[in-house]
């Protein structure tokens, strides 16, 4: 696993200083870029301090005791930072500042959120929950942090980090290293998506990794709309500004491949203009953090021009949680007169009907989608043979029928 950049400073906030002269001395953890800082609740006159060391210079009783506590501080963030990449294999800065003032923060690892779950469980046993179904979760519990250490030797797993190959493949090992049956299999599973479930209501994580997700037996083409259907959701009149407006951004979905969270975070920055006067969305996935490449097309960037006026802040556009956007779905099926639409379609739509079906390559489809690996973005070169094997097949019935001998 890659390592993190990691680094401690510490300063003073010279911007402000107090009327004494003193200013506040600050910490500063940054990891992998990314910046948190925090007050050490201490002060020192700005010729007292050695920037360069970030400590004071002076030998008085006080000072050695300021020094003693930095020194302590940065002991401290080095040990949580030890700790949290052997244990997850994944830290932030943010985490380290929350770890180190005491903050309490949402489970951001699937075990701990399991267990979080399982503490609340057992507290309402015997009052509106079955105690039996205590030693169920902890079971569960059990088979998922057996199968995180032995697939990636980690005590625990970021919840941002779960995807379609983590699902896929602790359900080999329940069925395979476990050795359990179908049925047996399935309520882990069941457990498992309860807990990304309560992840998305905290809001640790945006996406379902479940949207791609058919259990054992049943696994087959990821679902997309036909040419006729994405024809139909972009020309139906639609009065309420609330479901055109997520009409819209599944179009947008169609016609670029980004995922709701995606869609959610995409603003100015993630545009880039070319020489040849093209432009392109390089925004990194927020699943995967795996970068994607995406021309703009004519129909999105029409969109993204219809609700600039709309716009509050860096973001394009303004989405509702994602249960919000299912219920409009449903009124979306109804207007359209289409059965079982979900907004993940409009990805799937991207990658069959928009890339695949004219010419793009598995290999270009894979930098489109961001995917992490060549495995998933196969699963869609499957999808095309299947059609081109359907569509042949409906071909050669029609043959047969116009030279039929009368």
């Amino acid at each position: 696993m890659k390592r993190s950049t990691f680094k401690i400073l510490f300063y003073l906030n010279t911007s402000k200083r107090k009327k004494s002269g003193l200013c506040p001395v600050m910490g500063r953890i940054t990891v992998d870029g990314n910046v948190a800082q925090f007050s050490l609740k201490e002060d020192s006159f700005p010729n007292d301090w050695d920037a360069e060391k970030g400590r004071l210079k002076g030998k008085t009783r006080e000072q050695i005791e300021l020094n003693r506590k930095i020194d302590q501080t940065e002991q401290s963030i080095r040990n949580i930072y030890v700790r949290a990449v052997e244990t997850a294999g994944y830290v932030t800065a943010e985490q380290i500042k929350n770890e180190l003032t005491g903050v309490v923060c949402k489970s951001e690892y699937l075990l701990e959120l399991f267990m979080e779950h399982n503490r609340e469980f057992e507290k309402r046993a015997g009052i509106d929950r079955e105690k039996g179904t205590c030693k169920h979760y902890d079971n569960s519990y059990n088979h998922l942090s057996r199968f995180i250490l032995s697939k990636y030797g980690l005590e625990d797993y970021p919840l941002k980090r779960i995807d379609i190959s983590f699902i896929d493949d602790y359900e080999h090992y329940l069925l395979t290293d476990a050795g359990l049956c179908t049925n047996s299999m399935v309520k882990h599973i069941v457990y498992l998506k309860k807990m990304i479930t309560r992840a998305m209501k905290q809001r640790t994580i945006l996406e379902d990794p479940f949207t791609e997700y058919v259990p054992t037996g049943k696994k087959s083409k990821y679902l997309h709309i036909s040419k006729e259907a994405l024809d139909r959701i972009m020309s139906v009149q639609i009065k309420s500004k609330a479901v055109g407006f997520i009409r819209d951004m599944f179009v947008f979905s169609c016609f670029t491949g980004l995922a709701y969270a995606d869609i959610c975070r995409i603003s100015e920055k993630h545009l880039q203009k070319l020489p040849d006067g093209s432009i392109w969305i390089e925004i990194p996935r927020y699943k995967t953090d795996v970068e994607c490449n995406i021309r703009l097309l004519d129909i999105p960037a029409a969109i993204i021009e219809k609700y600039r006026s709309a716009r509050k802040g860096e973001q394009f556009f303004k989405l509702p949680n994602s249960g919000a956007v299912s219920r409009t779905m449903r009124k979306i099926e109804k207007l359209c007169g289409i059965a079982h639409l979900h907004f993940h379609m409009a990805r799937h739509t991207f990658a069959t009907l928009i890339c695949l079906d004219n010419g793009v390559s598995l290999k270009t489809l894979n930098k489109l989608m961001g995917h992490s690996s060549m495995r998933i973005t196969q699963n869609y070169g499957e999808i095309t043979s299947q059609r081109v094997s359907d569509e042949m097949k409906k071909l050669a019935k029609r043959n047969r029928r116009k030279n039929r001998v009368h």
